[in-house]
């Protein structure tokens, strides 16, 4: 399993992802679910991948051989698409071209066709956007009412985001919300692990400044977690208990 997260902010967009992949307690290993394309000063394009390891790699692997013979590819790939939306088509076509390979062999056994993705970006001069991605190819887009999505294990870090994620948010304040996310997933679900994969996307630079790998002994990270257990404890004792 894993998790994954990416939040749409007025200032830009943050995206992070765990590392850990595991068919069973003796088996995990770790590979990288964050992707990342650019063309300085034109777009930059960002892929959060979850699901079944060797789908989302043939999907990262379908957008990158488009990439290098665009010359022979006939339609759009990431670096031809004119919109946001269109890349989204992009990708969700790839995922439609593996599962026409792949998908009768895995859907006839009990592994089925499992994965999914987030894709964020920028092209121009368009505000920029976040995308779903369904195992369908088709997908939905972030509004300032829901602006962050989750794939993966998503449901102990998921609260937080809920009651604290806006739009309005700094880079850094987005940034420290969503690794607060990842605390409380990583303390309640195995299967997520670190190193955790972070990037913060300033609107309107069309290029990646500001990327960082998240280590087991990151300084800021455990601090950042020690302190939210404090908080914790210190709301919690605050609270009038129950005399009912």
């Amino acid at each position: 399993m894993t998790y994954c997260v990416a939040l749409r902010l007025e200032r830009g967009l943050v995206f992070a992802a765990d590392t850990r992949t595991n068919a069973g307690v003796d088996n995990i290993a770790q590979y990288r679910k964050l992707h990342f394309w650019r063309d300085p000063g034109k777009r930059v394009l960002v892929l959060l991948t979850a699901g079944n390891l060797a789908i989302t790699q043939s999907v990262v692997s379908v957008l990158n051989e488009q990439l290098n013979n665009r010359d022979e590819h006939v339609g759009d790939t990431l670096f031809d698409a004119p919109t946001m939306y269109r890349a989204a088509r992009v990708v969700g076509d790839a995922v439609r071209d593996v599962r026409k390979i792949d998908g009768p062999a895995l859907e006839s056994s009990k592994a089925g066709f499992g994965a999914s993705f987030i894709l964020g970006g920028q092209i121009g001069d368009e505000r920029p956007r976040l995308f779903q991605v369904y195992a369908e190819g088709n997908f939905i887009e972030a509004t300032d009412d829901t602006p962050f999505f989750q794939i993966g294990e998503h449901k102990y870090g998921k609260p937080i985001l809920d009651r604290v994620a806006d739009s309005r948010m700094r880079l850094g304040e987005a940034a420290k919300l969503i690794l607060l996310s990842f605390d409380s997933t990583l303390r309640s679900n195995l299967s997520v692990g670190m190193p955790i994969d972070l990037l913060l996307y300033e609107r309107d630079s069309l290029d990646v400044r500001r990327q960082r790998r998240i280590e087991h002994d990151d300084e800021y990270f455990r601090n950042l977690s020690s302190a939210w257990s404090d908080a914790l404890r210190q709301a919690f004792a605050k609270i009038d208990e129950f005399k009912g």
